[in-house]
């Protein structure tokens, strides 16, 4: 045990926590509705402090987003995704043609690749993913 936890008092956590609790009415997040009350509240602290990161409910803010994003990675299923159709995604996104990509492949390789008949390689997967601030991971 270290001598900051030494000095900590469940009971003056309990008293301080039941307040907040009882304030925010939410402080871990199970259901849709409890999800909505959090981003509720979310968006009134992003207007109070706005870009303050010194403010003192900038602490309390960051906690909900991590409730937040808990909630978000246990309940949102992100579905497995051709990387043609990323590509093809991204460049929709981005009202690109396959020519103005030719600083990552081959337009023939380009078409190829969107009609899926060719596979992305390695090297054209680094090139989409810098092109396009993703992760290479994504065409792979």
């Amino acid at each position: 045990m270290n001598c900051a936890s030494q000095n900590i008092d469940p009971a003056a956590i309990l008293q301080a926590w039941m307040p907040f609790k009882e304030l925010v009415g939410v402080t871990s997040i199970k259901s849709e509705e409890d999800y909505a009350r959090v981003a509720s509240l979310v968006d009134v602290l992003l207007d109070t402090i706005r870009d303050d990161a010194a403010h003192p409910l900038s602490d309390v803010l960051y906690y909900l987003t991590v409730q937040m994003e808990t909630y978000e990675a246990a309940q949102v299923a992100i579905p497995e995704v051709e990387p043609r159709a990323v590509l093809h995604f991204l460049m929709e996104q981005h009202g690109l043609k396959q020519s103005d990509l030719a600083d990552c492949a081959p337009q023939s390789h380009i078409s190829a690749i969107l009609a899926g008949k060719r596979g992305i390689s390695k090297e054209a997967a680094k090139k989409f993913a810098k092109r396009f601030n993703v992760a290479t991971d994504v065409f792979l």
